[in-house]
């Protein structure tokens, strides 16, 4: 039976936003494999890894009859990348092998069965909705995203605290040496009672990945243990990290002595050019703050030094302050101002970046010894 027919992008394009998380080796086999169900002339493709699970669908599948089937995420994917933009693709089910046809080239895979595949059930009942343009949420990703921890036993740090506060959402991560900051207004009810959530860092990274830089709506479905995400063609559930998020408010200092504003693209080029010579295990630089005079001095186990020097506006207390260079690259690349303002009390507390006439942004970075 001709399952599907189509052109290849038709195919590739929906496969590729669902197959990012498909794990390559799994306890699950089936884990690896990804749903096509055809209904009529729309395709539905789903893949999950029992912690997310994302759908989406597209139009113009011809073919003979209906029917569903799993088949190798990865493998599928490369075959079709591998072929020629303009070629039409069908793919026949046969017993329990899948072939897939194009012009002179053929390729048999296995198969498992469709009703063995496992979906995650969608919580009904009480969901709290929001809807933000897909640009919004994910300018809210980026500017925090890059602060989450990776394998941290705390493991509620290896994610994104999304909380949604009357009419404001924010978005905290950190890893326990910085701190990332943002929100962004939404409407609706100022009174509406305050939710919190974690989402894990698998999920933050695949709704970047797929979050289109556009003013399409997205829309948000909170649960107390599930989050649903809609957008285009795409539904995307995840759970939830269940644990208790530090209180970022206590980690952001409440008054600074001294701040000074620097040009973004200035320091970031002196802090690249810097870290060339920084020790390859703890990627320390010294910034030494007098008036009028900004440096930035890295050094190695070789004995290498390197110097950066920018000129300031600044007239406040002299500081002479050690940070890990990674952490400052991440803030910097990952912004667009064209200033950033560093303020700070002493060598010994946290310093905080921020982005002049902008609230709703703050990173925190604590100090490091040189």
């Amino acid at each position: 039976m001709v399952l599907i027919k189509t052109q290849r992008d038709m195919l590739l394009a929906p496969l590729q936003s669902v197959s990012g998380i498909v794990e390559k080796r799994h306890t699950l086999p089936i884990l690896s494999n990804v749903l096509l169900e055809k209904r009529g002339d729309r395709l539905t493709l789903l893949a999950t890894d029992i912690e997310i699970q994302i759908t989406t669908s597209t139009l113009g599948a011809a073919g003979d009859g209906d029917g569903a089937v799993t088949v190798g995420a990865r493998k599928l994917q490369d075959i079709l990348r591998s072929l020629p933009e303009s070629a039409e693709v069908s793919l026949t089910l046969d017993d329990k092998r899948l072939q897939v046809k194009a012009g002179k080239s053929r390729f048999n895979l296995q198969t498992l069965p469709a009703e063995d595949f496992p979906r995650m059930a969608l919580t009904d009942g009480d969901l709290k909705k929001l809807t933000v343009t897909q640009k919004q949420f994910r300018q809210l990703l980026g500017q925090t995203q890059f602060s989450m921890a990776a394998q941290d036993v705390r493991y509620y740090l290896n994610g994104l605290l999304l909380l949604v506060d009357g009419n404001e959402l924010r978005a905290v991560a950190t890893d326990g040496h910085r701190l990332a900051y943002a929100s962004m207004p939404l409407e609706g009810d100022a009174t509406s009672p305050r939710q919190e959530l974690i989402l894990p860092r698998k999920t933050v990274l695949e709704l970047n990945r797929l979050l289109a830089d556009n003013d399409e709506p997205l829309s948000i479905e909170l649960a107390s243990n599930q989050i649903r995400f809609q957008f285009g063609q795409i539904n995307l559930v995840s759970k939830l990290i269940d644990g208790k998020f530090p209180d970022y408010e206590r980690v952001i200092p409440a008054t600074l002595k001294n701040v000074v504003a620097l040009n973004r693209v200035a320091l970031l080029q002196s802090m690249v050019r810097a870290a060339i010579l920084t020790n390859e295990k703890f990627r320390g630089v010294r910034l030494v703050l007098t008036a009028g005079s900004l440096k930035i001095m890295a050094a190695n186990a070789e004995q290498e030094e390197a110097q950066e020097e920018i000129e300031v506006d600044y007239s406040g207390d002299a500081i002479d302050v050690g940070f890990n260079v990674v952490y400052l690259l991440d803030v910097l690349n990952n912004s667009s101002a064209e200033m950033v303002e560093w303020g700070f009390n002493d060598a010994n507390s946290s310093a905080l970046l921020t982005i002049p006439g902008n609230e709703r942004f703050k990173y925190v970075v604590m100090p490091m010894r040189i």
